[in-house]
């Protein structure tokens, strides 16, 4: 069953306290994508790209079996991220932001693909959400979107539009308290659902992640004990490509509660990987064994019976 995920796929630059390096597979689409195929394909991509991108990113994903036949090439530069982080991982400094080919990008879904089963709305504009959306025509679907802050300050009533049509949010904490103007992040998570979701998922980083759900579904996951945290870039990405990943490998357009736990945990085991060195490296070598392992491992230490 097609998964398309559409988004950014940047080139990001990224300094932390022990290494610094450049020319970087970057964007939410690229994470998402990426994850995917370590649970399930055919994955396809949506973006664009400009005539600086490295032509390795583009191998190392299609080598991964990710289908790159909606990425658009521009004659313009890439969009490009140059960011630092700081002692404790969790709080960063962008130094620059380079929209370049996304300032005016109008999505195009390839024909083919308009009928994907599993949509993802991968962080973007939300008015390029709502363009992606409104291509894709499969009468049974699942569709899961995610946003940052940027968009809730300059794009609220397109986002809240997105909201209406989707079946699952995904948000970090700070964005949903923000979002859902409440510092209670139960109360963030009910009244996200309001807004038109059928479940929300609001992603605690290193602890973990909140999923709600009708009335008054609610789930909370750990997340793995990392003893390595070499760059925590693209790992809520990363989350979401694992969730619908999860749910396309037992075709569940209309997933119960309980698949979604298990998607939630999927995507958590697997954004733990990517935190674990620079860019989507350690993604790229997980193989499915070491995930396994490393998901039983997690049901024991999470477990109190």
């Amino acid at each position: 069953m097609k998964i398309l995920v559409g988004g950014s796929v940047a080139i990001d630059n990224v300094k932390t306290p022990v290494a610094d390096e450049s020319n970087l597979l970057g964007g939410s689409a690229s994470y998402a994508a990426l994850a995917a195929t370590k649970l399930a394909s055919p994955v396809h991509l949506i973006g664009i790209i400009g005539n600086d991108f490295p032509q390795e990113h583009l191998d190392m994903l299609a080598g991964e079996g990710v289908d790159l036949s909606g990425l658009e090439k521009s004659e313009q530069p890439s969009f490009t991220w140059t960011g630092e982080y700081h002692e404790n991982m969790n709080d960063r400094t962008t130094h620059s932001v380079a929209i370049n080919v996304l300032e005016h990008w109008q999505v195009s879904v390839p024909e083919d693909l308009v009928d994907a089963p599993f949509v993802v709305l991968a962080n973007m504009a939300p008015i390029n959400q709502l363009q992606m959306l409104a291509q894709c025509n499969a009468s049974d679907r699942f569709v899961v979107a995610d946003t940052m802050d940027l968009w809730i300050t300059v794009a609220n009533e397109e986002l809240h539009e997105v909201l209406e049509k989707i079946d699952l949010l995904v948000i970090n904490e700070g964005e949903a308290r923000e979002f859902a103007s409440t510092n209670n992040l139960v109360l963030a998570g009910e009244r996200l659902l309001e807004k038109g979701p059928q479940f929300v998922v609001i992603k605690l980083g290193e602890f973990g992640a909140l999923l709600f759900g009708p009335e008054g579904a609610f789930f909370r996951c750990g997340a793995w004990p990392l003893r390595v945290l070499a760059d925590p870039t693209g790992a809520g990405d990363t989350f979401l490509g694992g969730l619908i990943g999860t749910l396309a490998a037992e075709k569940a357009t209309q997933p119960s509660f309980t698949q979604l736990k298990t998607a939630v945990v999927n995507g958590s085991i697997l954004a733990s990987f990517t935190c674990e060195n620079f860019s989507t490296k350690s993604l790229e070598a997980a193989k499915k064994e070491q995930f396994l392992e490393r998901l039983e491992r997690f049901e024991e230490i999470s477990r109190w019976e």
